[in-house]
């Protein structure tokens, strides 16, 4: 029987949202929204005071290896950074289904690696989750959940205090997190319906924890809200709400609701360079006018997704839009932002 996985999380003392005993970090959002890059950054974040985690993808797109600048990951537990401040390690995993489905099979049947090769070799394993969609994403999760089960009695495995998933899209996470319960419903005995059974047990257990991404545009709020709704209905804990590439404020609210409402003129923006000695002609004026304007405009619809995001009733974390781009540095700081946010 799963735990309650009621939500959001506790607070800590400080009053922040606290993640005592999640262990399975599901990192999902809106295609363009940088869940792949908030995933590495919370893997970063969460290797801290020597912990160990692992970071897993599973759609094929070497997105991982691309932020760290490895080069593409096998079915291999690879390590690809060290946690900061003197911290523990992250290693990643690039899940695919025919690699976990000749290990399952050799778990669970004995069948070897022979005859798992030459299965693969006929194409049986490619066909076989071709025709069953849906057995595809029961290999997936269930490579990640003997990640998560692994304990220190198993001495050929590294053991993880977290493990961080870098998930499908948010309009396809309910059924990918949901497809071993379906499965499970299909098989009545045997291997597949104690698996599903112990797999769906952690997912919706307080172990777990699907954290959504999002940007501050009103498609991807909608996509975060419904997907937040759909998890809630499926009885899988929603974890935070990450709101990532946001803008500076550059306008305090008040000088944003002048700009908005005219209140700010030429005469006084030309002033005001004047008195700090730059030659203010109408074109710069004009310029720095409709840039204010424009950056106005911006602010409030941000602030307004803002206030739906914080309706949605969960944990919310921003991360900033940087200026020169990403590499493993920027990860760091995106690490330390969601540290100091208390996301880990």
């Amino acid at each position: 029987m799963a735990d309650d996985a009621t939500d959001p999380a506790p607070s800590d003392a400080s009053g922040r949202p606290a993640w005592p005993r999640v262990k399975l970090h599901v990192v999902s959002g809106k295609g363009g929204t940088g869940k792949t890059t908030v995933a590495a950054a919370l893997a970063l974040a969460l290797a801290s005071r020597g912990k160990q985690v692992l970071l897993c993808e599973v759609e094929g797109r070497q997105g991982i290896a691309q932020l760290f600048d490895v080069p593409p990951l096998p079915y291999e537990e690879r390590l690809v950074a060290r946690g900061p401040d003197d911290g523990g390690d992250v290693y990643a995993l690039a899940v695919d289904a025919e690699s976990s489905m000749l290990e399952y099979l050799n778990l669970y049947y004995r069948l070897g690696n022979r005859t798992g090769r030459a299965l693969d070799r006929f194409g049986v394993i490619d066909f076989a989750t071709t025709i069953a969609p849906g057995l595809r994403d029961v290999l997936l999760t269930g490579k990640v959940y003997e990640a998560v089960e692994r304990n220190s009695r198993n001495k050929n495995a590294r053991v993880y205090d977290a493990v961080v998933l870098d998930a499908p899209p948010t309009g396809r996470i309910s059924q990918f997190l949901n497809v071993n319960g379906e499965f499970g419903d299909l098989a009545r005995v045997g291997a597949v319906r104690g698996q599903t059974e112990r797999v769906m047990g952690l997912i919706k257990s307080r172990r777990t924890a699907v954290h959504l991404v999002t940007v501050l545009e009103d498609m991807p709020v909608q996509e975060t809200a419904d997907g937040i709704e759909e998890l809630r209905s499926h009885g899988i804990p929603v974890g935070g709400v990450v709101v990532n590439l946001t803008r500076p404020k550059e306008l305090e609210a008040e000088e944003r609701d002048a700009v908005l409402a005219g209140q700010v003129t030429a005469e006084q923006v030309g002033a005001d360079l004047r008195s700090v000695g730059v030659d203010a002609d109408e074109a710069l004026v004009a310029g720095l006018l409709h840039d204010a304007r424009d950056h106005a405009e911006r602010r409030e619809l941000e602030d307004r997704q803002r206030e739906r995001v914080a309706s949605l009733g969960v944990p919310a974390y921003e991360l900033p839009r940087l200026a020169d781009g990403m590499d493993l540095g920027c990860l760091y700081e995106l690490a330390a932002d969601l540290r100091e946010q208390g996301m880990a």
